[in-house]
């Protein structure tokens, strides 16, 4: 198929269909539903340079968000077709109630705006999500919400900042790195 050729709008259909019961699966977090939508789950977290893959890495990754955001929501603004995606522009939100890697929970609040590329193979499998999203955003969001005039608050602050700085020294994930031009002649 040609890159400038939208699929059949049954196709189109299907694919937005897979998108929304992997949002909703994953709010009701029916983590083996949400993992049905893929053959082989596979997460690309754009910001943080990170993959999840294959179904015990994206399983810990829902638990690990979940248990830093219990409540986590997508509030769905627009969803756009390509030749070959589904691209979601969304607000994810939660409360966090637990630690996010090394950063202790605040008890702030987030509301963060963010655009998923559901990929689809050429059979119509969902082979990956990537997520792009500013980590700023929700690190300030959640550290803002702290009273700086409380003690408790601004050891948390000091805590969540120290964490923050941790996780910052990672690698990237050169599956995330390694990238081909693509030929743009044909």
């Amino acid at each position: 198929m040609s890159r400038f050729t939208l699929p059949p709008e049954d196709i189109l259909r299907a694919r937005e269909k897979v998108v929304l019961d992997h949002f909703h699966d994953e709010v009701s977090q029916d983590w083996d539903a949400t993992l049905s939508t893929f053959p082989h789950p596979h997460y690309e977290l754009i910001a943080q340079m990170a993959v999840h893959d294959g179904a015990a890495e994206v399983r810990q990754y829902y638990q690990d968000t979940r248990v830093a955001f219990p409540d986590q929501n997508h509030e769905i603004i627009a969803f756009r077709h390509s030749t070959g995606a589904v691209i979601v522009e969304f607000w994810l939100t939660g409360t966090h109630l637990g630690p996010l890697g090394k950063i202790p929970p605040t008890g702030s609040k987030h509301r963060t705006r963010m655009t998923a590329y559901f990929l689809f193979d050429a059979d119509e499998n969902l082979i990956v999500e990537r997520i792009y999203f500013d980590q700023l955003t929700i690190l300030g969001q959640l550290v803002g919400g702290l009273d700086k005039k409380n003690p408790a608050d601004l050891l948390t602050l000091a805590r969540a900042l120290v964490g923050a700085l941790g996780m910052a020294g990672t690698e990237p994930d050169p599956r995330l790195t390694h990238t081909v031009t693509p030929d743009l002649d044909t």
